[in-house]
Order: C-alpha cells, then structure tokens, then sequence
C-alpha cells in the first residue's frame, strides 16, 4: 500500500479503561477513522495492551504510516516515563517507540490531555452546573473523578492555553461535616494517610458505601447486593445507578455524601488556582450522575465558603459529557510533533 497520508495514534490510559484512536492528520486537525477501548485492566503492562489495538486487521495496513503517538497516563510524566497510579505500570516513550517502531511517541498525564482536548469539543458536549461569565485570561481547572481522580490546570499564554498537570486529587481528605468526619476515621483504620481520591473516585464511593453500612446508618437492600454480585459487574457502578435512580435508600445517602464530598473538592481546587476562567468536572462518573449532580449538592458544596461563597458563585462551573475528550488532547499532542 503507498500513500501521501500521515497518519497518528493517541490512547487515553486509566485504571479501569484505554481508549485508544487512529487518525488522519488534515489541513482541519486529526480526523478519527479508528477507535477502539479496552479493558486495562486485563493487561500486565502497556505492551500487549497497544499490540492488541495495533494488530487491528483494519489498522495494519497503515503501519509504516505512523508519523506521531501521544498516549495519555493516569500518573505523573517525567522525561517522556511514567508510572500509572493504579495499575502500576511502568511506560517509557522511547522503549515504546522503539519496540512498535513508532515515530516521536510523547507520553503526557491523563488530565494534561483532556485539558487540552477541551478546545476540541462542540459547545453541546457541556453541560452546565453554574452560569457565569468566564474571565478568559484567567485560570482554569479540569478536574475528573474515574478510577482515580484527576486534576489539571489550564493557563493562558499568549494566544495558546498550556495546561499543567496535577497530582492534586493526592492530597489530604479534608471533612467539611460530622458526617465526613466519621468517614476519615474510618478510612484512616485501613488506610493511615486519607486522600480525597479515596473518597472521589469509582473505588471511593464503594468505600463509602461501606462506612455507611458498617457505621450503621442502614443496610442495602436485597435486589442491590445480589446486582453487586453479577459476574462482570462493576459495584460502584450498580450503587451509583441505584442512587441515582433512587432504588435503595443507602445507595441514595451514599450518592449524597460522594456528591458532596466532589463539590468540597472541586472548589478548593478553584480556589487553589482562582480558577475565574472556569471549573469544568470531566473523568468516567460525573456524566453518568449529571442529573444528580444538578439538584444543587455539588454546587452547594463548591461555593459554600464563607466570604468566599461570592468569588465562587461567580466562576462557571461545567460536565464535560464527551468521554474521548482525552484522547482529543492526545491526538493534538501527536499532531505538534509534526510541526
């Protein structure tokens, strides 16, 4: 096969999902013309995962036409290595390049890139928790619940929007009620150190929903436990779902002090950064909660801040409902490399 074409691959790693694209690079951008997402988890290391997409039947003509790679990893970057936070991966830009024969494979945190791809989504891949007129010179912050929970900055620079990674969803869980109180002390017997992505995050609700039922404060019912119990199932999925759809009322407190606990988080975030330009909230759950997260507990606790609750009621705050808005950064990282 000849062809004047380039081509790039982009992925977005996390701890449960890879998502990964194959695009033609156009005088418009990246145009997608294969994706496909599979299950990290199932996986040793990064290796076998990309050859499983590269040796796509419908991908392996276009081989020799790589001409860039970014691959997104949910774990802080470092001269093109990274160690992805939960899966514990070791990946190395140059080993991958050279072991594919992939032309100027960039590695880049998770959140750096969906940062980045915001600029690449249609305005209805939004969907919005507080209107307000967005400063646009000033800061902006990503942040997104999944496996782990995710943070990244984006600040204006000239004409461009560089967005710096964070490991911010790391720090130290900070309670903001007696509720929340008795959660840290719980998660402190099992853990020591109490992060706020022991709480925010797929595995954290779980958690919650345990110190609910252990503390006492109710049982689940019947059809929930045997749900939980379905092979092939996520957990904390069935326990958001009957939250959200009100089906068992301990799934329902435990939604309510997850939502809380993501409001709490996300505006320290915003106040970290006086992120005046915008709070937009991405990562695997909050689309899939937005109808909760839009009765007003998300936002409560965001801008419940004392003399700062102004500050905070001023700053748009947005879901981005576009899952590939990583890989979308990703690509455009892959795309730079040919300039």
């Amino acid at each position: 096969m000849t062809t004047s074409a380039q081509f790039i691959i982009a992925a977005d790693i996390g701890g449960t999902h890879a998502t990964f694209a194959l695009a033609e690079v156009t005088s418009e951008g990246p145009r997608i013309i294969a994706e496909d997402s599979l299950a990290s988890r199932d996986y040793q290391n990064f290796a076998p995962l990309l050859k499983q997409f590269l040796d796509r039947p419908s991908f392996k003509p276009l081989r020799d036409y790589i001409a860039g790679a970014c691959f997104a990893v949910a774990g802080p970057v470092k001269d093109n290595t990274a160690v992805l936070t939960n899966l514990g991966w070791q990946v190395e830009g140059e080993a991958v390049a050279e072991q594919f024969k992939l032309p100027n494979v960039s590695l880049i945190n998770d959140f750096q890139a969906a940062g980045l791809g915001l600029g690449h989504l249609p305005s209805d891949s939004f969907d919005t928790l507080q209107a307000a007129e967005a400063d646009e010179n000033a800061p902006s912050i990503i942040v997104g619940a999944g496996t782990g929970l995710g943070v990244g900055m984006i600040v204006k620079s000239g004409d461009q929007y560089r967005v710096v990674p964070s490991e911010a969803g790391h720090a130290d869980f900070a309670p903001t009620d007696e509720l929340q109180d008795k959660l840290l002390l719980y998660l402190r017997r099992n853990f020591g150190r109490v992060s706020w992505e022991r709480v925010i995050s797929g595995p954290g609700l779980m958690r919650v929903f345990s110190f609910l039922q252990d503390s006492g404060l109710g049982l689940p019912s019947k059809q929930l436990l045997e749900a939980t119990k379905r092979p092939g199932v996520d957990p904390a999925e069935i326990i958001a779902d009957y939250g959200l759809h009100k089906l068992d009322p301990l799934a329902v407190r435990a939604l309510d002090l997850f939502v809380a606990a993501y409001g709490a988080f996300a505006g320290n975030m915003a106040l970290g950064s006086l992120a005046r330009g915008g709070v937009y909230v991405a990562g695997g759950i909050a689309p899939k909660i937005i109808s909760r997260l839009k009765e007003g507990a998300f936002m409560r606790a965001f801008t419940g801040r004392g003399a700062f609750t102004p500050l905070l009621s001023g700053i748009p705050v947005k879901v981005v409902m576009d899952a590939k808005v990583g890989v979308r950064g990703a690509l455009s990282v892959a795309t730079r490399t040919l300039i």
